[in-house]
């Protein structure tokens, strides 16, 4: 038995070492990555994860096809939480993480099993130059304006995905830093079942990235039928909309300023893309190039062009610079913040 076990050991030591010495292109030669995404079909993440999986493939040595698999009862957490502890850290397994969850451990929460910086981050598909997370309603709510929200009776419903979405985070900071008459409904996974409980005329709106609503609610967009009020995620107005007041300008203590600051540093990593700890470095070197790469070719940015997607990217780099960021911000700033969401998500 003893030599059974021995022999058992030394055949896993020489396929293990079998394949740490394949070259990167040996290994994702015939292979499939596969690509996890912790929100349902149809929303933003899922749509951007997609069109990532048509074109990384081609980037990669040995051109491995890359698979979206969607784990939506998973949440953004329990997705990094396996990426960290059971994933198998070869190279094969990557993921979209919603912008929130890198903040998680940083906010105390106990259940964030994970040290965000020592993630492979392979970039980014938005720093959000050009874009806006708003607090969006259909056009037949009443209120036209931030202003209008500040008159007497008026409520607005968004909706609210997991904690740690940041839909749920920015509609309770919209409620309980901005003193806004805002309800939170609970319970939807993503933005494209809150969408339709908007037609339905069960929610007045979410808080949502424009670029994000612009790409998975063309219909929508394009006829007018959504309306901003409020913009988080921008020291200064976008562009596209100059009338539309920034969560900032309606705070003027500097503690309230720094809070914002913290909350809406993920937004300029918008859309991170992410392979788990300790990857073999050439592959992980590999995967970081490919990303890079990928995000200047023509034929990727024509297919992101006709989803209407901005593309604005962060490299790896850039990506963990943000993150240092996070672990970087002041204790009491982020526990003021915690306390407000904490209280917010009970």
């Amino acid at each position: 038995m003893k030599r059974l076990r021995l022999l058992a050991a030394f055949a896993v030591a020489a396929l293990s070492f079998a394949a740490r010495a394949q070259t990167v292109e040996q290994f994702y030669k015939g292979r499939t990555v596969h690509l996890i995404v912790p929100t349902s079909p149809g929303g933003n993440y899922d749509l951007n994860a997609r069109l990532v999986s048509r074109h990384l493939g081609r980037f990669i040595p040995g051109n491995p096809a890359v698979v979206a698999q969607n784990i939506p009862d998973a949440g953004g957490m329990l997705v990094a939480n396996r990426l960290a502890n059971t994933t198998e850290r070869d190279g094969a397994t990557i993921a979209i993480m919603e912008r929130g969850t890198p903040q998680l451990p940083y906010e105390g929460d106990s259940n964030a099993k994970y040290d965000p910086l020592k993630f492979n981050w392979l970039g980014s598909l938005s720093s959000y130059a050009d874009d806006a997370y708003l607090m969006l309603v259909m056009d037949r709510h009443p209120a036209k304006s931030i202003d209008d929200l500040k008159k007497p009776g008026a409520l607005v419903r968004l909706g609210g995905d997991k904690p740690g979405s940041t839909n749920l985070t920015f509609a309770i900071l919209a409620r309980d830093l901005l003193k806004l008459p805002v309800q939170i409904v609970r319970g939807y996974n993503g933005g494209a079942p809150m969408f339709l409980a908007m037609q339905s005329g069960e929610l007045d709106g979410q808080v949502i990235g424009m670029g994000s609503a612009r790409g998975a609610q063309p219909a929508l967009w394009n006829s007018g039928q959504l309306r901003p009020l409020l913009q988080f995620a921008r020291a200064s107005r976008v562009r596209q909309f100059p009338d539309v007041p920034t969560a900032r300008e309606l705070v003027d203590d500097p503690a309230s300023q720094s809070l914002l600051q913290f909350a809406e540093l993920s937004f300029f990593m918008a859309l991170p893309f992410v392979a788990p700890p300790d990857v073999p470095p050439e592959r992980a070197a590999a995967l970081k190039k490919a990303f890079s790469e990928m995000v200047r070719d023509p034929a990727f940015l024509a297919d992101a062009q006709k989803s209407g997607f901005e593309i604005t990217p962060v490299d790896g780099d850039g990506v963990r610079e943000t993150v240092a960021r996070m672990a970087g911000t002041p204790k009491d700033v982020i526990q003021r913040y915690v306390d407000i969401v904490a209280r917010g998500r009970q």
